[in-house]
């Protein structure tokens, strides 16, 4: 028997929310630029948490204008989230046991303008 775990994917920490679209069809539009720096894929299921709130939603990704740092909370999420607030965007694979000690997650951080600061693929261990 073949084992499988869901890893992480893709993580977008500290995106600044820019848009809450409550009469948009239901997702979350993000800055075609990022999901492809990220290798998040339109139509792909996504996680946000939502750091002002502790609001935590599913929905799934679309495009936004390339360039144009958009964070777009769309349909009913958009009651779960404001323009100005800190969300993070998880994105997760089912991967086969033998995939694991080598798989890497990629990490995108952002600055306040929501411009890519630096990305990584390891999360320093937590200390005391």
């Amino acid at each position: 028997m073949i084992m499988q775990t869901t890893m992480l994917k893709a993580k977008l920490h500290r995106a600044i929310v820019t848009h809450a679209e409550l009469g948009y069809e239901g997702s979350c539009a993000i800055d075609s630029k990022i999901l492809d720096f990220s290798g998040i894929r339109e139509y792909e299921q996504i996680h946000i948490y939502n750091v002002n709130n502790g609001e935590r939603f599913t929905t799934y990704a679309i495009r936004a204008e390339a360039g144009s740092g958009i964070f777009s909370i769309n349909g009913a999420a958009a009651r779960l989230a404001c323009p100005g607030d800190y969300i993070i965007i998880c994105a997760f694979a089912i991967l086969d046991e033998t995939a694991l000690d080598a798989y890497k997650p990629t990490l995108v951080y952002f600055d306040d303008h929501n411009n890519i600061s630096h990305s990584s693929n390891a999360i320093a261990v937590q200390t005391a």
